[in-house]
């Protein structure tokens, strides 16, 4: 028999080694609904609004200039390579129109319908000073695979809460724009609605009418964090050290909140600057994100936060919602689109995906159960490249009796029941073409059954 301490440190070994392999764990997931709205979806600006919103897209050509011709910039994919553009079909600028496009963070209603939200606009703050900020609230009927927009809400701020220049600044109700934030991330709280910023990054709270009621700038560690899109950091005169710790579009992704409505637990998308260290915060080589905690009835950051260990550097999260008080869901994904089977062989074409999707995964994750340095835990995940579909009930997607989510920005996900989660894509109109090539991706809903990962422990 060996000595005690001996075997004290196998079995510590061998914990470690389990809990190691068990937030590995891949979990099954099926396809339990499928439902589309197509990518062509608009509503009206509203009567009121400014008439250079009347018209978006107009700042998405070469250089941001205005342009003004209704549908003369076409669309392509992001991410093709530029000496071999993807074309999407869809063509700027949309006359008379705002996209609905873009979804990003959403939430089960108790009435079954969905709060969603339409992200910054086009992509940067440069060419979306047109694109007008708006939640909505959808209804998804998984047997006919359809979404209805059952309503669309403007975010304004007449009562001057925000505290610097808005596109809209001179007007009565001064509309936002995708120009004033890139909110990512929505969370309903009793009367309210708080949205995630990624520009600040900040906090943003609205009435259920949309009027911005208060405004949060990020405060961590006794400081405040900015981004080179946050309003007091400007171009330096002389080259030389900037003033953000904060990568742009690295802001708040998602954010989720505490089943009680106290707490919101924003989620940086990127690590934050280490100044010590000369490198964006990692561990081991591998860079992590962080979670902070605000008190929504103090109005504050609490100072309490987690670390989120990527898998992958340069991975992205999507969004984030909590399944009860400890444990929630966390989309980390890699900046690829299209199935690997459509893979450019050689030099990029424009016929096939030159960065094809590989990694989409939806971790489970334990913040009661984070080690002594504060990184919660990931249980396992599920792989949406590999969600099982026996029953047909894909649209479009499933091959051989497997369905994906080729998608470059997959960033909604939430509990539906004690079985269910719901999954959607941000489909970046009209810049991404994942799922076939030469036409902008739809905005797809998939309903998956995964309970083994709603209740791993």
């Amino acid at each position: 028999m060996a000595p005690l301490r001996t075997m004290a440190m196998v079995t510590a070994a061998i914990t470690l080694s389990v809990a190691t392999a068990f937030a590995q764990q891949p979990f099954p997931a099926t396809l339990a609904g499928h439902a589309v709205l197509p990518a062509a979806s608009f509503v009206d600006s509203p009567a009121d609004a400014p008439e250079h919103l009347k018209t978006s897209g107009k700042y998405t050509g070469p250089g941001n200039r205005r342009v003004d011709q209704p549908g003369s910039i076409p669309g392509t994919s992001f991410l093709s390579d530029r000496q071999a553009p993807r074309p999407t079909g869809i063509s700027l600028p949309f006359a008379g129109k705002q996209p609905v496009q873009g979804f990003s963070g959403i939430k089960r209603l108790a009435d079954g319908t969905y709060l969603t939200l339409t992200d910054n606009g086009f992509g940067t703050r440069a060419n979306s000073a047109d694109a007008m900020l708006m939640f909505h609230r959808l209804r998804v009927d998984w047997t006919s695979g359809s979404v209805t927009r059952v309503e669309t809400v403007f975010l304004h701020d007449p009562d001057r809460v925000v505290p610097f220049l808005i596109v809209n600044e001179g007007t009565g109700k001064r509309y936002l724009t995708g120009a004033d934030f890139d909110i990512e991330s929505i969370q309903p709280i009793g009367d309210a609605l708080y949205f995630g910023d990624e520009f600040g990054p900040y906090l943003l709270r609205t009435d259920r009418s949309g009027k911005v009621t208060g405004f949060w700038e990020t405060t961590f560690d006794g400081k405040v964090l900015k981004s080179p899109d946050h309003f007091t950091v400007g171009t330096p005169a002389t080259p030389g050290p900037v003033s953000f710790t904060v990568r742009r579009s690295r802001g708040y992704e998602g954010m989720a909140a505490s089943p009680d409505g106290r707490f919101l637990y924003p989620l940086l998308e990127g690590p934050l600057w280490d100044e010590a260290a000369k490198a964006w915060e990692s561990k081991g080589g591998r860079e992590y994100l962080r979670i902070l905690e605000f008190d929504v009835a103090q109005g504050r950051f609490t100072g309490r936060s987690w670390k989120y260990l990527l898998e992958i550097n340069g991975n992205n999260i999507g969004d984030f919602n909590m399944i009860d008080a400890d444990t929630g869901l966390i989309i980390e994904r890699d900046n690829g689109e299209g199935d690997p089977r459509h893979a450019c062989q050689g030099p990029p074409r424009a016929d096939c995906f030159n960065v094809p999707a590989k990694f989409k995964r939806v971790y489970k994750v334990d913040l009661r159960q984070a080690d002594a340095e504060g990184f919660a835990r990931k249980v396992g995940f599920v792989d949406l490249m590999d969600v099982k579909d026996p029953d047909k009930r894909a649209r479009t997607g499933t091959t051989d009796g497997v369905f994906t989510f080729p998608f470059v920005t997959i960033e909604n996900v939430d509990v539906v029941d004690a079985d269910h989660i719901i999954v959607a894509n941000d489909n970046n109109l009209p810049f991404s073409s994942g799922r076939r090539i030469g036409a902008n991706d739809d905005n797809e809903f998939a309903l998956l059954k995964v309970p083994e990962l709603l209740r791993a422990k």
